[in-house]
């Protein structure tokens, strides 16, 4: 009897922590270059109290007789698919059309990789340098942070498909800043710990970054100015996922209401 208490017990906390990672994704449905994630979920061990085969007797069980344990979640799982490029005019914001991440500078000297390309300007010993909404530099093809000169006006900043930057002066001369925003790719996407503020940072699950000037991609991405990738989750099927959940959550707790009746009445036998 106990078995089925501890049984049910597991499936309520796996389901809490699937509602948890659910609210998470309804909560980030307007974060810019947000990706959702599902929960993933194994079965426990199986006690067999019987197993199939021919005993010494020649008497066949055709199957074996097992009882499962539970369930446990088992991972976590990121879906990278892009979400929609949304137009806002602005020249700072950037979107990403393929798989390619930027490189940010974070804390510590640390390498970070995000989608969000809702960048903005701050002003560093006079000079300009591009970084993302928390402060955190936007880094180059050459790992460096990106500075722009003081005579650069920002509606006037251009930014190619390939991350390459250039401005038009007062004269409508173009003029090449010799400056490529950086961009990359990862082998298993799904490896990369997400780390908050949009952020991510490369496991040994993940591999190395590519970088996609070098040409070690199979697709370079192109870069969409004026433009943000807004958030991969679907309200309506986070909310389809939300009800299963509560439902499979009320499902085990009423197994374990139903135990304890059982064991009321064995307790009541001797009545």
């Amino acid at each position: 009897m106990m078995r089925s208490l501890w049984t049910a017990a597991s499936g309520m906390k796996s389901q809490q922590l699937n509602v948890d990672n659910i609210s998470n994704n309804l909560a980030n449905v307007n974060t810019v270059g947000y990706k959702k994630s599902r929960m993933e979920f194994k079965s426990l061990l199986y006690e067999t109290m019987a197993r199939a085969g021919i005993d010494e007797e020649g008497v066949g069980t055709p199957v074996n007789l097992q009882v499962g344990h539970g369930v446990r979640p088992i991972a976590s799982t990121k879906d990278f698919s892009m979400g929609n490029i949304e137009m806002t005019n602005n020249p700072l914001d950037i979107a990403i059309n393929g798989e390619g991440f930027f490189s940010v500078l974070a804390t510590n000297d640390e390498v970070l990789y995000t989608r969000d390309g809702s960048f903005k300007l701050s002003v560093v010993d006079d000079e300009m340098m591009l970084v993302t909404s928390d402060g955190y530099p936007v880094l180059d093809i050459n790992d460096e942070p990106i500075y722009l000169p003081p005579e650069v006006n920002v509606s006037s900043l251009t930014i190619a498909e390939d991350g390459t930057l250039s401005y038009v002066d007062n004269e409508s001369n173009t003029i090449d800043l010799d400056l490529q925003i950086q961009l990359v790719q990862f082998r298993n996407r799904a490896g990369l710990e997400a780390v908050g503020q949009n952020l991510f940072r490369e496991t040994s699950a993940s591999g190395e970054p590519l970088y996609e000037v070098d040409g070690e991609v199979n697709q370079a991405s192109k870069l969409i100015q004026g433009s943000l990738e807004s958030s991969n989750v679907q309200v309506v099927e986070e909310m389809v996922k939300l009800i299963i959940a509560q439902r499979a959550y009320e499902i085990s707790s009423k197994a374990i209401q139903t135990s304890d009746d059982m064991l009321a009445q064995a307790n009541q036998l001797k009545r």
